[in-house]
């Protein structure tokens, strides 16, 4: 366990667990907790074995958001101090939703301008039935930016996007699974173990191979047919590569000796191969 000022992660082998920690505020992000979350992103990489990381709220709240007091009110006087308090802010958020490991939020509670984001930026998402997404920008005049907007466009259809962003109104979380925001929305004394079911299935899987399914995902929404088959084609190479072959030379061999069905299950990584 590392606790820092507004954030704890626990890393236990291939999973680690961030909750946001201010819970009397909601968990609404301040200048501290971006330069936490850097921090804890750094430890999890630094370790080297996380697979899966989990990001959810201490409390009863994912995140409320920005602080709008420490991160606007008292940098403005001070434009240099205001980009600097920002920029980390912005930094994090980039490398979340560049993250080798695949990212999940379970989240519980408020998820609103900056909670929203976080759990868009996941590549997936357990949610309370009962908890409250929202774009909330619009109620003080500005829109949902640092990659709120960014968000709301690539996890939602269109007219939903546009309806959240220019009204302010909430979302339940299970709407936000209606609306694709999320994966799963279900009664809150059942968000850990369906969380935990999720996590389970994704540290029995090829660390490399959950990195580059994430790259070619993200890199063949932007490509035509041919261009987004030649990418592949290419990290396919990569991954044998770097996985020394791991696909043929144990997962196809076990399937040859029908060991598993690939349509049910995944293969046996033996200890030697695991990381």
């Amino acid at each position: 366990m590392i606790t820092l000022d507004t954030v704890t992660l626990e890393i236990e082998g291939p999973t680690a667990t961030i909750h946001l920690n201010r819970p009397d505020k909601k968990n609404a992000m301040n200048p501290q907790m971006h330069r936490d979350m850097n921090a804890a992103l750094d430890a999890i990489e630094d370790a080297g074995t996380v697979k899966a990381v989990v990001i959810t709220g201490s409390g009863d709240s994912f995140s409320a958001g920005m602080d709008l007091e420490e991160c606007f009110l008292q940098p403005f006087d001070d434009p240099q101090l205001f980009y600097k308090t920002n920029l980390v802010a912005l930094r994090w958020f980039q490398r979340l939703k560049a993250f080798p490991a695949v990212t999940i939020a379970k989240v519980n509670g408020f998820a609103f301008g900056g909670g929203f984001l976080v759990a868009g930026l996941c590549d997936l998402a357990v949610t309370d039935e009962a908890a409250l997404f929202g774009l909330s920008e619009i109620n003080f005049g500005i829109f949902p930016a640092g990659g709120a907007t960014w968000a709301a466009t690539h996890n939602l259809p269109r007219k939903k996007a546009l309806y959240y962003i220019l009204t302010g109104d909430t979302m339940t979380g299970a709407q936000a699974a209606e609306h694709g925001l999320v994966n799963f929305a279900v009664p809150a004394d059942q968000l850990d173990a369906v969380t935990d079911k999720v996590v389970r299935k994704i540290v029995k899987k090829n660390p490399v191979t959950l990195t580059l399914a994430k790259q070619v995902y993200e890199r063949t929404t932007q490509l035509d047919l041919p261009a987004a088959i030649d990418y592949d084609q290419a990290k396919l190479w990569e991954l044998s590569r770097l996985s020394g072959n791991e696909w043929i030379t144990v997962a196809l061999k076990q399937f040859e000796k029908r060991a598993y069905q690939p349509g049910l299950s995944t293969y046996h990584r033996p200890a030697e191969v695991r990381a």
